[in-house]
């Protein structure tokens, strides 16, 4: 840079919350301070709050009905999607999550996994219903099948681990048909903002995932209780009472809850146990006729 070149400040990022395809800021105008892991500021990310979560449950259950009824194909082909813009990404999740504490190379490898969960999530979209389902053997001239259904609009508590641990519990959830209302991991909260960037450009409607950023403690009790919401993963709730709150709540409207486990190794085989969690079954009778 010569003498006479201008001085130029850089361009912060604003982070905001993903509600509905749309990033607005908390109703509340809250919003706490995100430090590295060598107590360095990153930014401030947005603190949502329990209006911001209701906006996001009324957001992921009017873009229900169109997402569970696109066909599995096709949900497959935007979940590809996502990983290809997530790969075209990868450079600003590694620093992204270096900054959250993560060694350089482990980064790029957790990146990388991130990318491989979203296509092993993607090809299961049209194979789940042939795993699950079954034509059941009945006495009398009837067929009788059980095929599986998307059980709603599922409330996520993501763990800490703040993109690959995010996409296998986000992944799952939509891949069979549900939306979504996400609580990022409080401390680590910045790559979830960038995922929700990418499903942003990826061609996954709006209100499908849905990702709020601030308190675990405050947001997944009201989501919890929340009567529009089916299910509630609590995977990311590491306060054992808080959890047992949560299932008390959830209880009212009796929500399928997926309970957390503790040390969950993201790297491993997913298995299909996350899909399953949030489907029905539903049985039908059909005379077969003579």
């Amino acid at each position: 840079m010569s003498k006479t070149d201008p001085v130029r400040l850089a361009v912060r990022k604003t982070y905001k919350l993903y509600i509905g395809g749309a990033f607005p800021r908390s109703e509340s105008g809250r919003s706490y301070p995100v430090t590295s892991s060598k107590g360095d500021f990153l930014a401030n990310a947005a603190k949502a709050s329990r209006k911001d979560a209701r906006d996001a449950v009324s957001a992921a259950r009017r873009a229900f009905p169109g997402w569970s009824g696109a066909t599995p194909y096709n949900r497959g082909q935007i979940l590809y999607r996502v990983a290809e813009m997530l790969e075209g990404r990868r450079a600003q999740f590694v620093a992204e999550l270096v900054d959250a504490g993560t060694g350089r190379a482990e980064a790029g490898r957790n990146v990388d996994a991130a990318v491989d969960r979203l296509v092993w999530y993607a090809g299961w979209s049209d194979k789940i219903t042939s795993i699950v389902g079954a034509a059941n053997p009945v006495a009398g001239p009837y067929f009788n099948l059980s095929t599986p259904e998307p059980t709603g609009v599922v409330a996520v508590v993501a763990p800490e681990d703040p993109l690959l641990g995010l996409v296998s519990v986000v992944a799952p959830v939509i891949v069979t048909g549900n939306t979504c209302v996400v609580v990022a991991g409080e401390r680590a909260p910045l790559p979830a903002v960038t995922l929700a960037e990418v499903l942003a450009t990826s061609d996954l409607p709006g209100g499908v995932v849905n990702i709020l950023t601030g308190s675990t403690a405050e947001i997944a009790p009201w989501l919890a209780s929340h009567m529009d919401v089916n299910a509630i993963d609590l995977t990311g709730v590491t306060d054992a009472e808080l959890a047992v709150a949560c299932e008390e709540a959830a209880a009212e409207n009796l929500k399928r809850v997926l309970r957390p486990t503790g040390g969950t190794d993201w790297s491993a085989d997913p298995g299909t146990r996350r899909m399953t969690t949030f489907l029905e079954t539903k049985t039908v009778w059909h005379p077969t006729g003579v």
